[in-house]
């Protein structure tokens, strides 16, 4: 770590000129006291960016005490440096300048969604950026007089303009750090309530297109009024009290016709695990922390996993209370990934029809009498359904247009009906009493889930040859050693940082693996870690540049373990 006239004095060696250090433009700020590390140094101008970390004291900074008076405030706090400074870099930032990446300025500050991220770290004296920069450079040589610009004036600059957009734009940084706080309290009080998800009044659900995340115009877009049956108030620490959609515990349907919301809702609710910017729609979207979507996935790798609940007697005798597969089918693959996910501690399965295997979902009364359950291995999910929250606690929504038959099974019934939803729950009932489904229940016995699987240490080998080798690729790759981790359909993943940080995570669980431990219990201990010391207790490069991660919940994390094809379990 190099203060600002060491770093000049060493810089001043590569090509010999002189150069003035820099000065503060305008003046608000003890930037004398600001320090920059560089804690890696690319190989050349095409390779991965070199890492710096630009430190100030808190003091310096000119921020009220209580925008990081506590957790959660700190890590909005973070996060709106982050997208300020990234700002800071649109408009004030050179850009490249010379071959491959020489010039880039990148820091890591997310989109629709706040998470704790390893970017920017506030704590009780600090603050710390940690930026990746391109060195200007010529084939392999660094250009001195650029690099001076670009480290003593060009950083500090960014630093500055991000300290003073803060300072100025206090209350918008206040209403961001609120907002966070009031986000995970409600999170918290979702249960007391009764309730496994609530939708404010008035959120904007819709996404742009298929492939943004940013919201529908407000213009073209429904705003969403809860139905007078599921209207809840929730009290808030500084917004007030809030009305909105309270989904109950238990089963609950969302039926409609075909473009009506169904899924839009189900998606909403999937992503409220995450708290999201103002201006998102989805800012009062507040769903219990631990809700899991769940979908068939043909073809994953499955590694003794006890899915008898779900299907048994298979043809030659294969054990489905320990079953593998190295290409499980939908129907397997669906069993296998509910059985994970409440092994992992889901308190809620989230399914949509479309992405479900049809047989594993519902055998209706005419196929029950052609196809006779001692010939049937599979016991359909709409006879575990409901043990899954009688005896296991387990609530579940599921998105279903074509299936009346689970009107006999649910607690409750919302219709989507142009984007509006409708509270139907007795007229689903007493459809159900006249039109009776006829169809026999196929589960005959308590919904046991064992004991959780044990993985041995052989599973975990991060090496490829002799290299040390675990990154990730986009959102949906993880490489692990010789093994590459499928996440495609993953659907809860929102961020790259995050499966950067999956990747490290699975290399620091291995310090927990003993043969004894379950999974659950292995990433309980990681997780643990991370709440003690911050996300970057499972960087490599301890006290440097942590890397651009982003906070994944444990389900994720087990869900990427539970698809390493080297994983072996007692």
């Amino acid at each position: 770590m190099l203060s600002k006239s060491d770093l000049s004095a060493r810089l001043n060696q590569l090509d010999g000129k002189g150069y003035k250090a820099y000065q503060s433009v305008k003046g608000k700020y003890d930037m004398d006291k600001f320090i920059l590390a560089i804690d890696h140094v690319q190989g050349d101008p095409f390779a991965s960016p070199s890492r710096a970390r630009l430190r100030l004291p808190l003091t310096s900074t000119g921020m009220p005490s209580y925008l990081f008076e506590n957790p959660d405030r700190r890590v909005a706090l973070a996060d709106i440096i982050a997208r300020q400074f990234n700002q800071a870099i649109r408009s004030l930032a050179k850009g490249n300048r010379g071959t491959g990446k020489s010039g880039m300025v990148y820091i890591d500050s997310g989109g629709q969604e706040v998470l704790p991220r390893t970017a920017v770290k506030v704590d009780n004296e600090f603050l710390e950026l940690r930026v990746s920069i391109g060195l200007p450079a010529a084939g392999r040589t660094i250009l001195g007089r650029e690099a001076r610009a670009m480290l003593l004036d060009e950083l500090p600059t960014l630093l500055e303009n991000t300290l003073y957009r803060v300072r100025t734009n206090e209350r918008e940084v206040r209403e961001h750090v609120l907002l966070y706080e009031d986000q995970n309290y409600l999170r918290g009080r979702l249960a007391p309530n009764g309730i496994v998800a609530f939708i404010g009044n008035g959120s904007i659900l819709p996404r742009r297109s298929g492939v943004s995340d940013l919201p529908l115009e407000r213009g073209r877009a429904i705003p969403l009024v809860a139905p007078p049956e599921l209207e809840v108030e929730m009290e808030t620490w500084h917004h007030g009290t809030l009305r909105g959609m309270g989904v109950p515990l238990g089963v609950t349907l969302i039926v409609g016709g075909g473009y009506h919301g169904k899924t839009t809702l189900l998606k909403a609710v999937e992503r409220g695990v995450y708290n999201h910017i103002k201006g998102d729609g989805r800012e009062w979207v507040i769903t219990v922390a631990t809700a899991a979507k769940i979908r068939a996935e043909d073809g994953r790798y499955v590694e003794r996993v006890n899915i008898r609940p779900f299907i048994d007697n298979l043809p030659f005798g294969q054990d489905t209370g320990a079953f593998s597969s190295e290409n499980a089918s939908g129907s397997t693959s669906q069993a296998a990934n509910i059985m994970e996910a409440v092994e992992a501690g889901a308190e809620l399965l989230l399914l949509d029809e479309d992405t479900s295997a049809t047989n594993f979902m519902l055998r209706d009364a005419r196929m029950q009498k052609l196809v006779a359950k001692e010939k049937e291995p599979i016991t359909p999910f709409i006879d575990r359904v409901g043990q899954l929250y009688t005896e296991k606690g387990v609530s579940t929504v599921i998105v279903m247009g074509g299936a009346g038959d689970y009107f006999d099974v649910c607690d409750t019934v919302i219709m989507m009906e142009n984007y509006r939803p409708r509270e139907v729950t007795h007229e689903a009932k007493l459809i159900a009493r006249q039109f009776p489904s006829f169809r026999q229940e196929e589960a005959t016995s308590r919904l046991e889930t064992g004991p959780g699987r044990v993985p041995l240490t052989e599973s975990f080998n991060p090496f490829r040859g002799h290299k040390l080798k675990t990154e990730a690729r986009g959102l949906d790759t993880v490489v692990f050693g010789n093994s590459t981790i499928d996440l495609g359909l993953v659907e809860q993943l929102v961020d790259p940082s995050q499966t950067r940080a999956i990747a490290e995570l699975i290399h620091y669980a291995v310090r927990y693996v003993d043969g004894k431990r379950s999974l659950r219990e292995i990433l309980e201990l990681v997780y643990r870690d991370i709440a003690a010391g911050g996300l970057e207790v499972i960087s490599p490069f301890q006290g440097q540049h942590p890397g651009d991660l982003a906070y994944p919940r444990l389900l994720e994390a087990a869900a990427a373990i539970n698809r390493l094809r080297t994983l072996r379990v007692k």
